[in-house]
């Protein structure tokens, strides 16, 4: 864990001078551990968890507040065991970031997580947007949204955008999708997990449109652009995966396009991860019809993807 564990103590070592006099010498107890950083063996799930967030770049808020949440539910476990108070807590949560910074994969590893840990009875992930919640009539949107939290019973309701929900003015159906997950995220608030994703700005607007939106969201995490070093790490992972490699000159090509990709775009309109891998498969195709024309076959150029490979979107 980042943070450390803290203990106070007051112990005392009495110290025996002669038969005659005794006197107390007062011990002072440091108020902290050394934390270690092996995870102990019967943590299991999180430590599966941790293969897969290591296979995650950057993200690192994300990454101490699942082990933080996850040391909590567990600590809570204890506590129970030993006959102390043990509240449970709504784990509802709030992803605010640009497009392709990772925000759904993270819930699918977060539904994974909860279920190995018994806090999700199924973990799985029902994904939506506005058009899976509003209606077209009213009381139309209500049962939608209904419909929804029961299918994410057990798991996890994951919406996109979600301050799409609050665009259309007083007589949009989108209020009423608002009023019924707030009502809902109440009365099953531990039967399922909402997590609401979207822009950062809008999603600070969205938090206004109903007086009990704030407090129903604990956890507010932020997912960061992707800087320059980071997207080619993305990239290389990418490319590893599917078995490929990149020349120098398409290395250096790809890196100096997305310097120049990221002072140009508006960050709102950049995908991060997923640019990358929109470049990857595109560039593979490109790859396959340049070795097509050339009949040409051998393992590392079958590797290998070079700088007249690379298709970019702005081309």
């Amino acid at each position: 864990m980042d943070q450390p564990y803290r203990t106070k103590s007051n112990g005392q070592i009495r110290v025996v001078l002669n038969s005659q006099e005794r006197t107390t010498v007062r011990k002072e107890v440091p108020d902290f551990q050394v934390v270690p950083k092996v995870i102990p063996p019967e943590h299991t799930a999180l430590k599966e968890i941790e293969e897969e967030l290591g296979a995650l770049v950057g993200m690192e808020e994300m990454k101490r507040m699942i082990k933080e949440i996850y040391a909590w539910i567990y600590v809570n476990k204890k506590r129970e065991e030993m006959g102390l108070k043990a509240r449970k807590q709504a784990l509802h949560m709030m992803f605010k970031g640009n497009p392709g910074t990772g925000k759904t994969t993270v819930a699918r590893l977060i539904g994974k997580l909860f279920q190995k840990m018994n806090v999700l009875s199924k973990g799985h992930l029902i994904e939506a947007e506005r058009a899976d919640l509003v209606g077209e009539y009213i009381g139309h949107t209500a049962q939608k949204t209904r419909d929804l939290v029961k299918k994410a019973q057990g798991g996890i309701l994951f919406i996109d955008e979600a301050y799409s929900l609050g665009r259309g003015g007083e007589k949009d159906f989108g209020k009423e999708a608002i009023d019924t997950l707030v009502k809902h995220m109440e009365d099953k608030q531990h039967e399922f997990i909402l997590i609401l994703a979207g822009y950062s700005r809008e999603m600070d607007h969205f938090l206004t449109l109903n007086p009990g939106l704030h407090s129903r969201f604990p956890l507010v995490i932020d997912f960061p652009d992707y800087n320059i070093d980071q997207l080619m790490d993305i990239a290389g992972r990418m490319l590893k995966e599917r078995e490929y490699t990149l020349s120098h000159e398409a290395e250096k090509k790809l890196r100096d396009h997305l310097i120049w990709v990221k002072a140009v775009l508006n960050p709102n309109t950049f995908s991060n991860g997923r640019y990358v891998r929109n470049v990857i498969e595109k560039s593979v195709r490109a790859q396959a019809m340049r070795l097509l024309m050339l009949n040409s076959y051998d393992k590392h150029e079958l590797m290998t993807l070079r700088s007249n490979d690379l298709i970019f979107e702005e081309d």
